[in-house]
């Protein structure tokens, strides 16, 4: 009876808080900025009464519903994403109070080669903040990463020890991106799924439709493994089955040519695995691959320059148009990004120019041949576009370095995960959480999102739902 008083208290608190918010932004707006950092403050008394998981839970759930200050209208200080980067802020606080009292981290957690990666890669963006250019800038950007490691991997790792908390948080985050996806499309199918609209379309809950299909990529294959997995109730199957009809046709619609990309080659992905090829072998052909095009880039660039199929709202237009370095504006612009985060590096090659700084210091490094009619002066429209070349300008070569071993150290960890458990629903499961991974690290090519929510969310917490697949699940069932 306790319990479920607590429980009904706790769902009143909640549900208050959402009815007083409203009333704040309807006729309050300029306490709204201040009311809603009362989560992170309000979730340190909750917790002493309920349980951290539900939490962590409403974070994950309220991420992809969350809306930044600056699409509220408030472009000043810290563009916070209401309420999930608040109740991330208390959420972390709550886990430093335990890890200093109790130390309540599991040590095999700790020494984890892929946590011993994200220490190493904290420690150099301090470091690198020592000698930034834009040391507030750093410092905001350290803080923010901090309590993204700290609520959607750190603490999740308390959690994932129970193969349903795993299911629970995949769930609960496709729940609401599906809600996203649903919003989405119906006011996209009142432009008649112009393409043009579909850029903005997505607003007010991811930036652009490049985000939103990364996370729509990353939960393709969770859904598909959901299905396939044959411990999971019907209702869950029922429910996973109706995620991926929503997905599939919203990534359609989406014009994420990206994220289109990134399923291709999570199915590669999918095909290696299932012919037994060790990722070992992998790399090598990818090596290569590289080596081949750098030999060969001048013969291969004159090819690609002749492709001027721009996306125009035909599917297969749009996938000729992914080659097109010479009339698609938005390649082109890539182009431009990669440019000057090239140059930018080779100016600091040992240090860079500071975490986060990219955007704000990129402009003189354009070359007027290069800028489109997108191109801007006033770091107003996103980053380097790449997860890879936007540390190396920031961070130098070690931050890229580092960047590149964790991509690495993650896909070495999932092959032999794959290849070890012998339990047919935790080999699927942990299939389809590499298979989302491998989505990302496609796009990080192309684009830049872990310096969102909506990105860290998905991608730590899938990375510490494959660590503790290896350190608590490999060996014995866990239902």
């Amino acid at each position: 009876m306790l319990k479920l008083k607590n429980t009904y208290v706790f769902y009143f608190i909640v549900v208050s808080y959402i009815l007083i918010n409203s009333y704040v932004l309807v006729f309050d707006r300029g306490n709204f900025y201040f009311y809603n950092l009362l989560p992170a403050l309000i979730l340190v008394v909750l917790l002493a009464v309920f349980d951290i998981e539900k939490i962590m839970y409403l974070m994950v759930f309220s991420t992809p519903l969350a809306i930044t200050l600056k699409e509220l209208g408030y472009s000043e200080g810290l563009n916070l994403s209401l309420p999930s980067e608040p109740l991330m802020i208390g959420i972390t606080f709550v886990y430093f109070l335990n890890e200093v009292s109790n130390g309540i981290t599991d040590k095999r957690i700790l020494r984890h080669p892929i946590t011993i990666i994200i220490f190493i890669q904290m420690a150099w963006m301090l470091i690198t903040t020592l000698t930034s250019e834009l040391p507030i800038i750093s410092i905001k950007f350290i803080l923010a990463r901090t309590w993204f490691l700290t609520s959607c991997y750190f603490i999740a790792t308390q959690f994932f020890k129970k193969r349903q908390a795993i299911i629970n948080h995949l769930l609960f985050y496709a729940a609401a991106l599906a809600i996203v996806a649903i919003i989405t499309t119906v006011k996209h199918a009142a432009y008649g799924f112009d393409e043009k609209t579909a850029d903005w379309i997505v607003s007010p809950f991811y930036n652009d439709h490049t985000a939103y299909g990364a996370a729509l990529a990353m939960y393709i294959p969770i859904t598909c493994g959901l299905i396939l997995m044959k411990d999971i109730p019907i209702k869950i199957k029922t429910l996973s089955l109706a995620l991926l009809t929503i997905f599939l046709i919203s990534i359609v619609v989406s014009y994420a040519r990206a994220g289109w990309l990134s399923l291709a080659v999570s199915l590669c992905v999918l095909a290696t695995l299932i012919v037994g090829i060790k990722f070992r072998t992998i790399l090598f052909t990818i090596l290569g691959g590289a080596l081949i095009f750098l030999s060969f880039q001048s013969e291969l660039l004159m090819v690609l320059g002749r492709n001027n199929t721009d996306s125009d709202g035909d599917f297969m237009a749009n996938i000729e148009s992914m080659t097109n370095i010479s009339t698609d504006v938005s390649n082109v612009e890539r182009l431009n990004r990669w440019s000057c985060a090239i140059r930018m590096f080779e100016e600091k090659p040992y240090f860079g120019h500071g975490p986060g700084t990219y955007q704000f210091l990129y402009a003189p490094y354009q070359k007027s041949s290069q800028k489109t009619v997108i191109s801007t002066n006033f770091g107003n429209k996103g980053n380097a576009h790449s997860e890879y070349l936007g540390p190396l300008s920031e961070q130098g070569l070690v931050g890229a370095l580092i960047v590149l071993s964790l991509v690495l150290a993650v896909m070495f960890l999932g092959y032999r995960l794959v290849y070890n458990i012998k339990e047919r629903p935790l080999k699927i499961l942990t299939i389809c959480i590499l298979m989302g991974l491998s989505t990302y690290f496609v796009h990080g090519f192309l684009n830049n999102f872990l310096d969102t929510d909506k990105a860290s969310v998905p991608f730590w917490g899938f990375l510490a739902m494959l660590v503790c697949i290896d350190v608590y699940q490999k060996d014995k069932v866990v239902l």
